[in-house]
């Protein structure tokens, strides 16, 4: 096909993103300067998110059999973007002072929001592969980046290690596909195959399964999640919030395309699938965050839950599922980032590990009120409390399992909320007891960072108490109930 300035003005978002780590290896090249290095990466990641604005007047087009762009594209990479902004604005207040190289984690960041753009653009197998590769193998790098302990690298290799497993199911599930079909392109698997034609085909059955194995390992779904607590306990906090939101958002994009246009979805058999790893997923994620007293296990095992929760709404699979999971993972996007935020603004790379024990935070209110209130917030959020952002995405999901008479999925969902309200107000207490806060914990004042959790949690409260101009945003962008 031929490409036209229209095509280009469609990849935009994209090609100003893949700029961004180029300038920034430009400028390391001639000069190491640390706040040139953020300014460059916060521009070009602007100026992706302004350019969106061009790019829903090009929607829908596909670029090639490989990309296209629409409006889900569309609307979840303003997500990542967003993201990635806050993402290098927390990275900056965690590594500025470190004494090794810095310059460098901002180009494996923009190289994974690259790769996390491709993601949800994708509509063939060979970009869906390219793309995860682009947002993985960058975060190796990221969540080593600091090393302190023996946490860090371990957590990196477990996660090269696992990660290098489930890329290789995925391509295997991919072989597969193709060996029976001869298409790798979602249209030419829809095209080429029924539901009923899938089902009857071993082969079909086994390379979906296989796809959608390597995939739950990057969505830590259970049982693919025992990388997870050990990842985000030995991440930097702002790459552990990066890993537990562009990641999994870009993950849970591409997956949603490939349900909808292909007949994978609608095979009994699969879905039978996806409500065993639902059910285990929230309730094994829920039991297993009761246990713990390292913070960011904790969260790392209540986004195994939440990731279940999800898969309600996508083996509900009825009117109501989409609003319910593209408003969610907006909600849930929106209080990882703030929980892991607050994270950030008290750890440093200096000290050891971050401060991310449960009694690290011990009378964080006496000490640093807006803290401690806007860390309250985000948990309650992910605790799913009226009044906040979570109330209403569980209320959704929810919804859209009654629907579909999903009433064993609904029990597990209400049992593992249940559990979950324990260890997150256990969190909570801990933050207003009179008790002295740990002495070695870094802050340095209210900053640019603060403003930021300041308008997440602004922004939690108004979904929370008033979620219609939210609903009405999905619609507009063709997401929600029309």
């Amino acid at each position: 096909m031929t490409l036209t300035s229209s095509h280009f003005i469609s990849l935009l978002p994209l090609l100003l993103t893949a700029a961004t780590p180029v300038l920034i290896m430009l400028l390391i090249a001639f000069k190491r300067h640390h706040g040139l290095s953020v300014a460059l990466s916060l521009t070009g990641l602007f100026l992706a998110l302004i350019s969106l604005c061009w790019v829903a007047d090009q929607t829908p087009r596909s670029i090639t059999s490989l990309l296209i762009v629409d409006n889900l594209s569309w609307f979840y990479s303003g997500l990542i973007l967003l993201c990635a902004l806050t993402s290098v604005g927390l990275t900056h207040s965690y590594i500025k002072g470190f004494l090794g190289n810095k310059e460098e984690i901002y180009i494996l960041l923009t190289i994974a929001s690259t790769g996390a753009l491709v993601m949800v653009s994708s509509q063939h197998m060979a970009t869906l592969f390219l793309g995860l590769e682009i947002l993985s193998v960058p975060l190796y790098g990221m969540v080593a980046y600091t090393f302190r302990s023996s946490h860090s690298l371990e957590g990196a290799f477990k996660y090269l290690l696992l990660s290098a497993t489930a890329s290789a199911f995925l391509l295997f599930g991919m072989a597969l596909l193709y060996a029976e079909l001869g298409t790798l392109s979602f249209s030419g698997i829809s095209g080429a195959l029924s539901a009923e034609a899938f089902g009857k085909s071993p082969i079909l059955m086994a390379g979906a399964a296989m796809m959608l194995a390597g995939l739950g390992f990057k969505l830590s779904l259970a049982p693919f999640h025992l990388w997870t607590p050990d990842v985000y306990q030995g991440a930097p906090a702002p790459v552990g919030g990066f890993l537990a939101t562009v990641s999994k958002v870009a993950v849970f994009a591409v997956l949603m395309r490939f349900l909808a246009e292909t007949p994978v979805g609608a095979q009994e058999r699969i879905t039978d699938i996806f409500s065993v790893i639902a059910a285990l997923s929230i309730l094994v994620g829920n039991l297993l965050a009761l246990q713990q007293a390292n913070l960011k296990r904790l969260l790392a095992y209540s986004s195994i839950a939440h990731f279940g929760y999800l898969l309600v709404a996508v083996v509900a699979s009825n009117s109501l599922s989409n609003e319910a999971i593209n408003l969610y993972l907006i909600i849930y996007t929106l209080s990882t980032l703030g929980t892991f935020g607050v994270v950030t603004l008290v750890s440093s790379p200096f000290n050891g590990q971050d401060t991310d024990h449960v009694s690290d935070f011990q009378g964080l209110f006496w000490k640093r009120p807006y803290l401690a209130i806007v860390f309250t917030i985000m948990i309650l959020s992910l605790a799913g409390i009226p009044l906040t952002a979570g109330f209403i995405g569980k209320f959704f999901i929810m919804s859209a399992g009654v629907t579909s008479h999903l009433w064993w999925l609904l029990a597990a969902l209400v049992i593992g909320s249940a559990i979950g309200i324990y260890y997150y107000l256990r969190v909570i207490v801990t933050l207003y007891m009179n008790t002295p806060i740990k002495q070695s914990m870094r802050y340095k004042g209210f900053s640019f960072n603060g403003v930021i959790l300041i308008l997440l949690t602004a922004t939690v409260l108004f979904i929370g108490i008033y979620p219609q101009p939210m609903l009405d945003l999905l619609q507009a962008a063709g997401l929600g109930i029309q």
